[in-house]
């Protein structure tokens, strides 16, 4: 009997209204891990910032919204594109890193699950729609589709809804000048078993692995660096530069381990959808992947991006910028059947995962 095939059959994505730019972080004062004062003017900050990142601005969510509201929003987007009866899904996946944290605080609220906010918000009933969370880092989108993927393998599910939320405005020190990189957004994919051969659309391979020694501590929770602030308030904190090493040293490999599970050569896959942290590492990637292969050329094309405008939404990065592609929002890039690719993703754990996908 034929296994049948983990297909991507609807997307959505909910995309916050509030754009924050990079002038409006020029007009502040950034501090260094030291507390002190950063004596750099902060507009030449933001300037060395946008050249090494990409990023422009970046969209935060309304005070009326938190991350279940918007995979709400992003869920609804994906179970109309699909055109699914929501009280047939079998899971609710649902990554995240901080919970649903309101406007003006900092503590998560993660019970019930933001999984649980979201099967209520869509009006779900079925008690055998089962809904969790995932804390995976920035993968936890990808590690949640490749969840969905072992269940529907297994002929424990038929159809799944992975969701990618986050409202990291709520989590940044204002004065660190990481806090440039991060912003809010959702997205989501109904994930579907259908009837298929090998060449036929759905997952071809996946790849994970979790580095948790000298890693562990590149992205954790921290006190604000301005002088004299309250320690028992902690905010997202990151070793750019630590982080930056690991993931050159290590997509790449991963990738390419991903690749060579799936039995496709990197001159087929037609678009590279990569976690949107910055622009020089995701560049790096690509260039990296390829020399391992011993190509120079690389094609035109190859990876979309929307961190120029979206920055760093974590989780809903992904997802998102599959959706904007789908719906045919981005220039330059389209999707047609048949076509392979990849998506990677690197964050907080240090966790990496990939997975070859045929559209």
């Amino acid at each position: 009997m034929a296994q049948p095939r983990t297909v991507i059959t609807g997307t959505g994505s909910y995309i916050p209204p509030h754009i924050k730019t990079n002038k409006e972080f020029a007009e502040q004062d950034f501090f260094g891990e030291d507390h002190v004062k950063i004596s750099t003017p902060s507009s030449v900050i933001v300037e060395k910032f946008k050249d090494i990142t990409g990023i422009e601005e970046r969209r935060y969510v309304g005070s009326e919204f938190k991350a279940s509201d918007i995979g709400i929003i992003a869920a609804k987007h994906a179970i109309d594109d699909a055109g699914i009866d929501p009280e047939t899904l079998d899971q609710i996946i649902v990554a995240h890193n901080f919970g649903n944290v309101l406007k003006n605080t900092i503590q998560g609220d993660a019970c019930p699950s933001l999984a649980s906010h979201i099967k209520n918000g869509l009006g779900i009933r079925n008690p055998n729609c089962v809904a969790y969370d995932i804390l995976f880092g920035c993968p936890g989108w990808i590690l949640g589709v490749i969840q969905a993927d072992a269940f529907i393998k297994a002929g424990l599910a038929k159809k799944c809804l992975v969701i990618g939320t986050e409202t990291l405005s709520r989590v940044i020190d204002q004065y660190d000048r990481d806090s440039m990189i991060f912003s809010d957004g959702a997205g989501a994919a109904i994930i579907e078993a259908v009837e298929g051969n090998k060449d036929s659309s759905g997952i071809i391979a996946s790849n994970m692995q979790s580095d948790c020694v000298d890693e562990l501590e590149y992205i954790t929770m921290g006190k604000s660096y301005l002088p004299d602030a309250d320690p028992a308030v902690r905010y997202i904190k990151m070793k750019g530069r630590k982080v930056y090493e690991y993931a050159i040293r290590n997509v790449p490999n991963a990738m390419k381990a991903c690749l060579e599970k799936s039995g496709v050569h990197i001159t087929e896959v037609k678009k590279f959808f990569l976690h949107q942290a910055n622009e020089k590492m995701d560049e790096g990637f690509i260039k990296a992947l390829f020399k391992l292969y011993g190509i120079r050329d690389i094609p035109q094309n190859i990876m979309p991006m929307s961190i120029h405008t979206l920055g760093n939404s974590s989780v809903a990065t992904i997802p998102t910028l599959y959706d904007l592609v789908k719906r045919g929002e981005l220039d330059d890039h389209k999707l047609e059947p048949g076509d392979v690719v990849m998506f990677a993703s690197v964050g907080a754990g240090m966790n990496i995962n990939a997975i070859c996908y045929r559209v």
